[in-house]
């Protein structure tokens, strides 16, 4: 559906209460009812269907009558709501003409105040193009109901985290400045799709540059999955831009190696065939090494190390769980271990603590209070040893004495159970059996009264 923004100009308040109402409604109802939409927006003297056949002839709105008389969003009706929102904001105040369309995004030119150029980019999930979210992204994880409206909101606001979250590790992307529902706005990238450039001046260098941001962000716990020439911008100075990051994943991903290699494959593939590129020779002149390499020049998931930070931690990307959150927390803390100081290390282990605000007291309480600390000096020092070798015959002691009392309660235990089983059996051999729940008895209907009749003729 194309975006007519002039429409806005004739759309007044209630308009966007109604708007805002069926949205609200679309929370647990798939088609809203008439009813629900006219409590919700609350307008005086029933103006509420007037908005409503209003909004229909602007194909903001849908109407469906098969099962009760209500109404859903369509994209239009979103892009008005986040647009009008924007509007508020100040983010910016005028629309101007697509530059891109994508099967799961549209983008448009949008301006400032003060004349400055952004990108606008409304997600459209749910196209005849690509229909395959659920099994293709990640964005409903563990939920099973969804609508196209919603999955298009989980992308913006995926988008816009990894989008602010790369910038920040100085990662070459667009600058993320706002999203809101299905809308997320960025700088405008001065360059072009690398699909449409046909000539480089140093292919060997962009080539280079390019694998080495694969490279990067699966250093940082990332992959892309989605890198090809298409979402690689590229200036007239040859300077690379990453675009396009709702289905990125983590590196524990369980297909994580498999993206990983078709990232790489698709910049391979296409810098052959466009710029007859050779790259052995062009990596041998590059790096003079092939450390993280296999036999044809590409890089090896397998030979990347995290040693560059989490992102997919930061960011919860898909594929990152619970057991991986407590590696990482184990490989901090064995780091950190690592960088102390082997002179100073009780000192400072103290030190550390008091300031937390987590023990008070001298070094000596530490070790009595903490007993996970209290191992790290039991193997430095001699008379740690002793004390260590004395706990465990105490500890050996209390085990066996442990044992003797729990044999004495199963005895105990034993002779109980077989004077209860007595007590039992001889109480029930004083009464009969009672009648089950379920067993019949005649109340006196119309069925006895018959067989009562029968009787009495089979007796005359």
């Amino acid at each position: 559906m194309k975006l007519d923004v002039d429409v806005l100009r004739y759309l007044y308040k209630d308009d966007f209460r109604v708007l805002t109402a069926v949205e609200l409604g679309m929370r647990n109802h798939e088609i809203v009812p008439t009813e629900l939409i006219d409590r919700i927006a609350r307008l005086k003297h029933g103006g509420t269907y007037k908005v409503l056949k209003n909004l229909l002839k602007h194909k903001l709105l849908h109407h469906d009558s098969s099962k009760y008389d209500g109404f859903r969003l369509t994209y239009l009706g979103y892009d008005f709501l986040a647009i009008k929102t924007m509007v508020n904001k100040g983010v910016f105040i005028a629309v101007g003409r697509q530059i891109g369309v994508g099967k799961e995004s549209d983008i448009f030119e949008v301006a400032r105040e003060d004349g400055t150029v952004l990108a606008m980019k409304l997600h459209r999930l749910g196209r005849v193009s690509f229909r395959a979210v659920k099994s293709k992204r990640d964005y409903l994880r563990h939920r099973s109901s969804y609508n196209w409206l919603y999955l298009s909101r989980l992308a913006a606001l995926k988008e816009f985290a990894f989008m602010k979250a790369l910038e920040t590790h100085g990662f070459p992307v667009p600058n993320a400045v706002e999203h809101n529902r299905h809308c997320v706005v960025m700088s405008l990238v001065q360059g072009y799709s690398l699909v449409q450039v046909k000539q480089l001046q140093n292919p060997e260098t962009v080539f280079e540059t390019i694998i080495g941001l694969v490279v990067r962000l699966a250093e940082r716990g990332l992959i892309h999955c989605d890198f090809n020439e298409f979402n690689i911008m590229i200036d007239d100075d040859e300077k690379i831009t990453m675009i396009d990051f709702p289905q990125m994943v983590s590196v524990s991903h369980r297909n994580a190696q498999m993206y990983f290699d078709r990232d790489v494959e698709c910049i391979f593939k296409f810098f052959r065939k466009r710029f007859n590129l050779s790259f052995e020779e062009s990596l041998d002149d590059m790096d003079g090494s092939d450390e993280g390499r296999d036999g044809a020049g590409k890089p090896c998931f397998s030979a990347i190390e995290r040693s560059s930070g989490f992102l997919d931690r930061e960011l919860a990307a898909s594929g990152f769980t619970r057991k991986d959150e407590e590696d990482i927390q184990r490989f901090i803390e064995g780091k950190a271990e690592s960088d102390t100081n082997s002179d100073g290390e009780e000192v400072d282990l103290v030190e550390d603590l008091n300031e937390a605000g987590t023990v008070d007291g001298n070094s000596s309480d530490l070790l009595e209070q903490n007993e996970g600390y209290e191992s790290q000096w039991i193997e430095k020092t001699c008379e740690a040893r002793e004390s260590s070798g004395s706990e465990k015959e105490d500890a050996n002691d209390n085990e066996e004495n442990n044992e003797e009392a729990t044999e004495n309660e199963a005895e105990l235990v034993k002779s109980l159970n077989k004077q209860r089983r007595r007590a039992v059996a001889a109480v029930r051999k004083g009464h009969k059996t009672a009648g089950g729940r379920n067993s019949y008895k005649d109340k006196g209907g119309r069925s006895s009264h018959n067989s009562k009749i029968q009787k009495q003729l089979s007796s005359w």
